[in-house]
């Protein structure tokens, strides 16, 4: 049975809002003093609301979770699903409303940029600050400073004090010393967005390691979809508050993405799905059906044959498609391109090859896009949309090595020939 590092039981967390004073005792009077001759308060912003006395915000409603010992976990969600609010209470920066949590070990976090570090102390101060604070002694720190100073790539400057370090810095050395200090769980949030890209991969690969080889559990929130699938073992998102969905990477990204559980079909109605505002809607797709597959699934290596259904205005000129095939986080992976469609004005059905032999197995979601270029290659959009998602599946050939798409990518080139 998997040892349990953290276990949330039940959490809210509610915060009263507009509670917050003016920050001085003649704001708090000059507030008081227009509430009292119903005027408006001097001390409010442009647009800023005012909030009644008993107007409450939940920020965690209900919230359980488990998470095991070892584990690499991503937590994503949009702004205001209550992300950072369950960080804090597992760090114990705050308390929850209601609930109870339960830790397994001690925890090392960054919560925003140089965390825990005093602006007066160098960087070789803080790193013995942080460690005290973690309840290691002296020789325990000692033993792993060299390693957290090359790490952090500050060495020139760690007898500087931190006020003077760049943002890029305080994440380099803030990162280090949670990484190489002897707790048992690491809690970054947002924390790589600031660094430079080979130190977000260090740190990536870092994380990757503690989590495997030494057995310690990752914490990890990020709106960096591709960080997250290099990273993590199983993903929450969060939604308003309340766990919407607990399990593999790449379905938790389909979840947060597109704000639905990722369900395996053949048939796509598109006739309610929002389209941008600068498509014209001349040419405007209204299904896509996949021929060959009753669950949305083909085999690695074989091609897939759709059909499209699609209303032409009078008014429409020439038609070009293209598929944008991508990742379940939206990144692209492939463009597959047809340069001009003969159609009829109103209804019209088509069927379609796409090859998607070069694709790794795994989920992807396809953009259709109708469209039309004029001598000069200025485009027209007529309608864009994600019009469907298929998943490949493993190849049976288990004299073929697996494809890593977390170092390799997502594409198959054709193999390499040797010239005679």
């Amino acid at each position: 049975m998997k040892e349990l590092a953290i276990k949330v039981e039940n959490v809210s967390k509610e915060y009263r809002l507009g509670m917050i004073g003016g920050g001085t005792l003649k704001a708090e009077l000059q507030s008081k003093i227009a509430k009292l001759f119903h005027k408006d308060d001097p001390n409010l912003k442009i647009g800023q609301k005012v909030y009644g006395k008993n107007e409450k915000f939940l920020a965690l409603d209900d919230l359980s979770l488990e998470i095991n010992k070892g584990e690499a976990i991503g937590i994503i969600g949009h702004n205001g699903a209550g992300k950072s609010t369950l960080l804090k209470l597992i760090c114990r920066v705050t308390a929850p409303t209601s609930g109870k949590i339960y830790i397994n070990g001690r925890i090392t976090s960054m919560l925003e940029v140089g965390t825990g570090f005093h602006e007066e102390l160098t960087g070789r101060e803080n790193v013995y600050l942080n460690g005290a604070i973690l309840g290691m002694t002296k020789e325990e720190i000692d033993e792993c400073f060299d390693e957290i100073v090359e790490f952090s790539e500050v060495g020139q400057f760690i007898d500087t004090p931190v006020k003077r370090y760049s943002s890029g810095m305080r994440v380099k050395l803030g990162f280090a010393v949670a990484s190489h200090l002897n707790s048992e769980i690491m809690i970054m949030d947002e924390v790589l967005a600031v660094g430079d890209v080979n130190f977000q991969n260090k740190c990536i690969n870092r994380m990757r390691r503690v989590a495997k080889e030494e057995g310690r559990t990752v914490l990890y929130v990020s709106h960096n979809m591709a960080t997250v699938k290099g990273l993590c073992d199983r993903c929450i998102v969060l939604k308003r508050g309340k766990v919407a969905f607990v399990g593999p990477v790449e379905d938790a990204i389909s979840v947060y993405v597109q704000n639905e559980k990722y369900d395996n079909t053949s048939y796509f109605d598109l006739t309610q799905v929002k389209r941008p505002s600068k498509c014209n809607l001349k040419h405007k797709l209204n299904s896509v059906e996949i021929l060959d597959s009753k669950n949305g699934t083909v085999d690695y290596g074989e091609k897939v044959h759709l059909r499209l259904s699609w209303t032409s205005k009078p008014e429409a000129d020439k038609l070009k498609m293209k598929f944008i095939i991508k990742c379940v986080d939206l990144t692209p992976v492939g463009i597959s391109l047809l340069d001009e469609i003969n159609y009829t004005e109103g209804e019209n059905v088509r069927d379609f090859v796409l090859d998607t032999s070069y694709l790794i197995p795994g989920r992807y979601a396809i953009e259709n896009v109708f469209y039309n270029e004029d001598e000069n290659g200025n485009a027209e959009y007529y309608d864009r949309c994600i019009c469907m998602r298929i998943e490949i599946l493993h190849s049976d050939q288990s004299t073929k090595l697996k494809h890593w798409f977390k170092d390799w990518g997502n594409a198959v080139l054709p193999c390499i020939t040797e010239l005679s």
